[in-house]
Order: C-alpha cells, then sequence, then structure tokens
C-alpha cells in the first residue's frame, strides 16, 4: 500500500539540495528558543509579556497559577537563554521579553494557532 505524504519514486535534484544545504545556518540556537517556547507555563509567561510589557515574579506566579518558586523558576530560565531580561526595582524584581522580535514571535506564533483552529473548523463544515 503507497502512503500519500511521500514520494512514489526518489529523484534528489542535487542542484537545489547543495544550495540550500550550502545556506542552511547553524540552528542551534533557534532549536533552544522553541524547545523553551514548548513548555506551556513558559509560553503563557511569554504571552503574559506581549500584554504586559513588564510584571514582576509575584504577578506572574497569580497570572500562571503557581507559587512564586515556581514562577521565578521559568522567568530564570528564560532570562538564562536571553528571551527575557530582568530588573530589580527595590524588593520587587521585573521581568521583560529580551526584545521586539520575542514579542512578536510570541504573538504570531498564537495567531497562526488561531488561524489553523479557524481553518480546521471551517474544513468540518
Amino acid at each position: 500500500m503507497q502512503s500519500k505524504d511521500i514520494c512514489d519514486v526518489t529523484k534528489v535534484n542535487e542542484k537545489i539540495v547543495g544550495e540550500v544545504k550550502q545556506q542552511l545556518p547553524d540552528l542551534t540556537k533557534v532549536v533552544t528558543l522553541f524547545k523553551a517556547l514548548a513548555d506551556e507555563t513558559r509560553l503563557k509567561i511569554a504571552y503574559a509579556l506581549t500584554i504586559e510589557e513588564e510584571l514582576c515574579v509575584c504577578d506572574v506566579s497569580e497570572i500562571i497559577g503557581s507559587s512564586v518558586a515556581t514562577a521565578s523558576h521559568h522567568l530564570r530560565f528564560l532570562r538564562d537563554l536571553s528571551l527575557a531580561k530582568s530588573r530589580r526595582k527595590g524588593k520587587l524584581v521585573y521581568y521583560s521579553l529580551a526584545d521586539h522580535h520575542m514579542n512578536e514571535l510570541v504573538k504570531i506564533a498564537y495567531e497562526h494557532s488561531v488561524e489553523e483552529e479557524l481553518d480546521s473548523n471551517e474544513q468540518l463544515r
């Protein structure tokens, strides 16, 4: 039985494959970024930081429904990967996304998921 997901024959276009391989950058840091955001709690924190530019650890813990220690752990993880940044103001520590790229990435990923859901629902009709 043939699968419709694969070619019926193997015919590699050596020229195109060679060109693509030459242009393919090292994606190790991108993989790390996506692995970090693959955790639902960290993604929820990142999304919250697209809504409110800066949040203290206490606020984040309330938003994600966790202890301050758990929120702090996730925020530190994002900061250590340069996905978020922190600053201390008195006795409070505030976190924000590292830059506009992170902000856009999280928003675009969400928008994509919503569009995919809408497309799936329309296909069911």
